[in-house]
């Protein structure tokens, strides 16, 4: 399904830093994988490099067999509305825009058909219909991580990409959006997951071990 050859992707802050470095991985349909590694070694980097929000230098990326990494910024962002849904940790809500506003965003790029339908239902399904009125920070970081969660998820995309989406949440409420990628995962959807902590490691189906840029170990779970 995403098929990454020989990706690298290069910043310059200063100095030049290589931040992925000859990654080759292939990911299939269905998967739940967590990306785990210290800081600074190249994983966000790479879920952006996956979720086409930054090009690599050098390398080959397939989707569907097609190859990606030379389409045009239109086509990627095309293909990324379509595909992916995102979640980060600082949940990237707009401020002064409601929930219900917020969780349409993703529908605005493109011709979505039933696009109130699919607003109220992701909206339902993440348990947050009462709040639809709600600005962001009327809601607890929990409850915004909901909203990011069902805006990631109004699209129906096939792969759900998180940086670490627990890491500004309190334990219980981190197990409690947990639960939320397990049921995510249960109806087909692939995840990818970045991660510091090791105990959200267990529901994965696959590690992924990166240091340095470079994947230091790939496992089943």
């Amino acid at each position: 399904m995403l098929k990454l050859e020989s990706i690298t992707r290069r910043y310059t802050d200063g100095e030049p830093v290589t931040a992925v470095d000859n990654v080759t991985v292939e990911i299939k349909k269905g998967e739940y994988i967590a990306v785990v590694g210290p800081s600074g070694c190249g994983k966000s980097t790479l879920l952006y490099v996956i979720g086409l929000l930054d090009e690599p230098d050098g390398g080959s990326y397939y989707i569907d067999q097609q190859r990606v990494d030379r389409y045009s910024s239109k086509e990627r962002a095309r293909l990324r509305n379509g595909k992916f849904g995102f979640v980060f940790q600082s949940f990237n809500l707009l401020p002064r825009t409601t929930v219900y506003d917020n969780v349409m965003l993703p529908l605005q790029y493109g011709r979505a058909s039933q696009a109130k339908e699919k607003v109220e239902r992701a909206i339902r399904d993440v348990g947050l219909w009462d709040k639809r009125h709600n600005w962001p920070n009327q809601l607890s970081g929990g409850q915004q991580q909901r909203v990011a969660i069902a805006r990631a998820l109004v699209n129906n995309p096939e792969v759900i990409l998180a940086d670490e989406p627990t890491g500004n949440l309190d334990s219980k409420t981190g197990h409690e959006i947990m639960e939320l990628f397990r049921q995510i995962h249960r109806l087909g959807t692939t995840i990818i997951m970045v991660t510091h902590n090791t105990e959200l490691l267990s529901q994965a189906n696959r590690v992924i071990s990166m240091r340095d840029g470079q994947i230091e170990k790939d496992s089943k779970n």
